[in-house]
This record gives structure tokens, sequence and C-alpha cells, in this order.
């Protein structure tokens, strides 16, 4: 655990590279649906600190989109922030954080979650412990081998710079989190989950928050443009909105970030503006065997070093 004391500055300079990561991953999107804006909502919290959620509903290519700015202050650390930190409860705390999740109109198109934060939890008469968290992953409807690699290229690609063992730990870190114990199967196919980033002092642990911010566009884009108008029909849109409702189980019952949110008084709307628009269940369903639908659970939802295979590149 680093003891690097940090101060006002480091905080700006969070602050800053995350309000224009909102701004610029917002205009991409909007770039590409083309037929909508995003509308935003500044928002306070009465305990202290607020926001900035900006929603896209209803565009040509974005069912709905969510990116949220937050920088939140309290009394006391929540309950979910302290799960696996029991030390730090009791110590006020500062929270910042740009989460976003894209659910595409086209089936074909997968759903995307990304997340980049940091936390500082200070008591009297101690020093401020500090860390960062994020990641972001991939839920495919329908499995398209280029697609899977050329997210994880991007993904290896991220942790590049900062040691060989940094990638496939939190690949791993990514699986086995968003994992749904409950169903005995993962969200989608992965890509990169952190969290308590602290070691290796603040420029080190703030590059790498920052690679992950960065990295996310040229992951998801391509894919995008690639899918946005294929061709699809009554069937692939229901199988699209059953896969959303693992997608809701997840969020509601093991998201850490919804949780923190709820716990510690965030804005409800922007907690929970990562639901999808529209979402089914079904009972007992299962895809016919041989189907599109089957491969999903057989081929896509399997851990999978996908840096081996070797399908033509996207982008």
């Amino acid at each position: 655990m680093s003891t690097e004391t940090i101060g006002e500055e480091h905080v700006r300079q969070v602050r800053d590279y995350l309000f224009n990561l909102q701004d610029t991953i917002c205009q991409a999107f909007e770039k590409i649906d083309g037929d909508r804006r995003f509308r935003e909502d500044r928002w306070t919290r009465e305990e202290g600190g607020g926001g900035r959620s900006r929603v896209l509903e209803g565009g040509a290519v974005f069912e709905k989109a969510g990116i949220n700015f937050s920088h939140v202050h309290g009394g006391e650390l929540p309950p979910s922030a302290t799960a696996s930190r029991p030390e730090l409860a009791g110590r006020r705390f500062q929270a910042m954080g740009v989460s976003l999740v894209i659910h595409p109109r086209n089936p074909y198109v997968p759903t995307s979650h990304a997340n980049v934060r940091f936390f500082i939890a200070e008591k009297p008469g101690a020093e401020p412990v500090w860390w960062f968290g994020g990641g972001f992953d991939l839920t495919p409807y329908y499995g398209f081998r280029e697609d899977a690699v050329h997210w994880h290229r991007i993904s290896h690609e991220t942790c590049s710079a900062f040691g060989d063992d940094v990638y496939p730990r939190y690949k791993q870190w990514c699986d086995d989190y968003f994992y749904l114990r409950h169903r005995g199967e993962p969200r989608g196919i992965g890509g990169l989950f952190f969290d308590d980033l602290n070691e290796g002092g603040f420029e080190y642990c703030c590059s790498f928050m920052q690679s992950v911010g960065n990295h996310y566009l040229p992951a998801y884009l391509p894919i995008v443009e690639l899918r946005r108008d294929m061709d699809y029909g009554e069937r692939e849109r229901e199988f699209q909105l059953y896969r959303r409702g693992r997608y809701v189980e997840f969020n509601l019952v093991y998201d850490r970030g919804t949780l923190f949110g709820l716990q510690s008084g965030g804005r409800t709307e922007a907690i929970l503006m990562s639901l999808p628009p529209m979402v089914t269940w079904r009972y007992d369903w299962h895809p016919d065997p041989g189907t599109p639908e089957a491969e999903l659970y057989e081929v896509f939802l399997k851990p999978r070093d996908w840096l081996k295979e070797q399908p033509g590149t996207i982008g």
C-alpha cells in the first residue's frame, strides 16, 4: 500500500481528466448516432458534492446511452466501500468517477460498460487513504470472434505500458467480477476490472486509470460501426431483450457501483440510468441447439484467451 501523501492538486488533476473524458465520449456517441443529443442534468447531493448526468434516448444507433460524472463527499464511507476494507469504516470520503452504459438498438451491436473512479478516505490524525478503480467490459447478444479479439487486443494495449502481468490479472478479475452466480454464467466476454489500485504511487495509478478511460472508445467504436447496419428481425430483437435481463440482474444484485450510489444517498435517476429501456424475462427458456443464440452460450460465455484467436481484424 502506497503511503504517498496527496493534496488538492491531485484531486483537481483527476477531476479535470474525468470532466474532459465525459465530454469526449459524449461527443463521439453523438457523432455516430447522428439523430439525438445527450440530455444533461446537473445535480447536487445534500450531504456534499454532485455531478452531471447525461442520457441519450431513442437514437438511430443507441436506444439508450448514459454517461455520468459524479464527485461526492460525505462523513462516512457506506458499507459497499468498506466490505473488503473494514479498516476504513467510519472515515470521511471523497469519491469521483465517470461511469457509462451503452444499450444499442441493433441486437448485433453489443452493450458496453466502462467506469473509472477515484476515492479518498480520511480521518483526523491519520494519513488519507486513496485508490483508483474501474475497467470496461462487453456484453454481446450475438457473438463474433473478430469483435471479441479486437476488444481484448485493445484491453491488452491498455495495460501494456504498466507491466506484463497487468492484463492477465485484470482480465481474470473482470471475468470473476462480472459473473452471475445465481445463473452460473458470465455477463459477457469480459475486458478489464481493477479496484483498490494504490501501489506504485499516485502518478502511476492515475496514468493507468487514464489509459483505461482513453482506450474505451478505440475498443468499442469499431465494433459499433461494423455491426450497426446489419439486418435483424423479431427473433434477434426478442433475444436481445431477453439477454438484457441478465444485465439488469447483475446491476441490481451484484454491482458495487450501484450499491455504493444507493447506500451513499446518490441521485437515484443517475444510479439506475444503466438499466436498459426495454427488457423481457422468459421462464426456463433455452436456445435451440445449433442456433446463433446457442453459440453465444457455448462459445462466447465461456472463459477464453481471446488473444490467442486469429480471425480477421476490424476497424
